[in-house]
């Protein structure tokens, strides 16, 4: 059952004020590492519900006056045409939606910086896509043995070949479209080229996971190694921290192992030698301070982890995902005592569902705790029974009221079985929606029906199979929460 947990409101301010008072303490300027995604922060949400996918929008935009935008990305990346794969479209590609995001916010973009520039063909033409875009590029070029050789990192031939940008505003904050990318090396050399001009700016880490004041094995901490199981990022003490002021603060194994070469290059750079003292200070994370019910947030978490732990078994069953993933999440649900089978309250009503009937069959759990039930048939898939099955309970219908008539599913079960030759003839969620739409036009009760569609967002689901594509996205779209069994739907090895 949803309860909230945390404040959106309470982080934007309290966030908006850490970040103004870091700008205070240099002069007037501070590149800020934007790391994790910007847009649509779904695990975010799922973790500490309350949380707004886009509150580090509604942040930047409390700030936009006095922000602006660099990206950051590796050319290496681009010459290997690497993906999202939250959204399927290369990083360059990637770079222009964001690009484009910004605008309507009326943030300003300064320009696109290409990290580990090497003359690489793609790169070049990105460059020249830019260019003819109007959108201003630099070029990072790499160093020798970076990051350990401080020496000629800081120096003419390490930062000081690289390109400056100009900036105008005092918050500027560098992103990109995925890890890897060299946000904080353009942060550093920016540093570097400001006080070769005479200011000392500053830098800055914003992420949101894991949150520094919270207990090492707090579960919303664990969530964050449940979501980055493929990196293998491990949360610590800061052993740093606890060293300089005697307080414990969590964070975890790349920023730790990092640190000490980041203070040396910081050193190097301005001379100060307590430019930082642990990686928490560098840090401007305000998430712990906006939750509000912190069991409402440790249930979630639990959730995301066992949510984690069957989106991997699915991924390795199909290839995409290492055994060391699942053993790494099994692991967390042992640290919490959850058993994925019987603490997923859809979990077990699915599979009963599918015992029962022999078919194929999907249980939602919605916001007030509510399981429902729906199988497949030979007119619907189980994810379009049970989704049907769950407007009807939240618009109050009868269920034995047909939301679909015959002259409107007879015409679209003939296109997809005898026109298209479609080998899955059930209707997909997105056919029986579309349906359903044409429906409503002539009937009150399935728009009613249809008005209850918002109400699905941040409710769970588990399918005794696994899911079509289609019917996996679109449950996306609607914010559903899937999970669902490593069982190919038919007896086939393509899926």
């Amino acid at each position: 059952m949803y309860k909230q947990g945390f404040s959106n409101e309470i982080y934007v301010e309290r966030q908006a004020r850490e970040i103004k008072e870091r700008i205070s303490k240099f002069d007037g300027k501070l590149y800020l590492e934007f790391g994790g995604k910007l847009f649509d922060d779904f695990h975010a949400s799922r973790v500490l519900p309350g949380f707004e996918p886009d509150a580090k929008i509604k942040l930047l935009k409390a700030l936009s006056d006095d922000t602006e935008i660099i990206f950051a990305i590796s050319a290496d990346d681009i010459e290997k045409t690497k993906v999202r794969a939250d959204l399927g479209i290369s990083y360059d590609m990637d770079i222009l939606r964001l690009i484009d995001e910004f605008k309507e916010m009326g943030i300003g973009t300064t320009g696109v910086v290409l990290t580990r520039y090497n003359h690489q063909q793609a790169a070049d033409n990105f460059i020249t896509k830019l260019a003819n875009l109007g959108v201003k590029s630099y070029k990072h070029y790499p160093i020798p043995n970076y990051p350990t050789d401080v020496a000629t990192i800081v120096s003419d031939e390490g930062y000081g070949k690289n390109d400056f940008v100009e900036t105008t505003k005092p918050l500027v904050v560098v992103t990109a479209p995925g890890p890897g990318s060299g946000k904080l090396a353009v942060c550093l050399s920016q540093v570097y080229h400001e006080l070769k001009r005479g200011k000392l700016a500053g830098y800055a880490k914003f992420e949101t996971f894991p949150i520094w004041n919270l207990p090492l094995k707090h579960p919303v901490n664990l969530a964050y190694e449940a979501a980055t199981t493929d990196l293998m990022d491990v949360n610590m003490i800061d052993p740093f921290h606890l060293d300089a002021y005697g307080v414990t603060t969590v964070n975890y194994n790349r920023d730790v192992e990092a640190f000490p070469i980041v203070r040396a290059i910081l050193k190097s750079i301005t001379g100060d030698e307590n430019f930082y003292r642990s990686p928490t200070d560098m840090g401007v994370n305000m998430a712990g301070y906006a939750i509000i019910d912190d069991e409402a947030c440790r249930r979630a978490s639990c959730q995301e982890i066992i949510y984690r732990y069957y989106t991997a078994v699915r991924d390795y069953k199909l290839g995409k995902a290492d055994k060391v993933q699942i053993d790494k999440l099994t692991n967390l649900l042992q640290q919490l005592s959850l058993n994925p089978r019987t603490d997923r309250p859809c979990v077990a009503p699915a599979n009963v569902k599918a015992n029962t009937t022999g078919r194929r069959a999907c249980a939602y759990e919605l916001q007030d705790g509510k399981i429902i039930t729906g199988k497949a048939s030979d007119i619907m898939s189980a994810t379009s029974a049970a989704t049907i099955n769950a407007m009807k309970y939240l618009a109050d219908i009868n269920d034995e009221i047909e939301l679909i008539p015959a002259y409107v599913l007879n015409p679209v079960l003939d296109l997809k079985r005898n026109v298209l030759g479609s080998k899955t003839s059930s209707l997909k969620l997105d056919d029986v929606l579309l349906a359903l739409t044409v429906a409503s036009n002539t009937n009150p009760t399935v728009k009613l029906a249809l008005r209850q569609l918002p109400k699905l967002r941040g409710s769970d689901l588990h399918s005794s199979v696994m899911l079509r594509s289609g019917d996996e996205k679109t449950l996306k779209k609607l914010g559903v929460r899937t999970t669902m069994n490593d069982i190919f739907p038919e007896n086939s090895l393509f899926f």
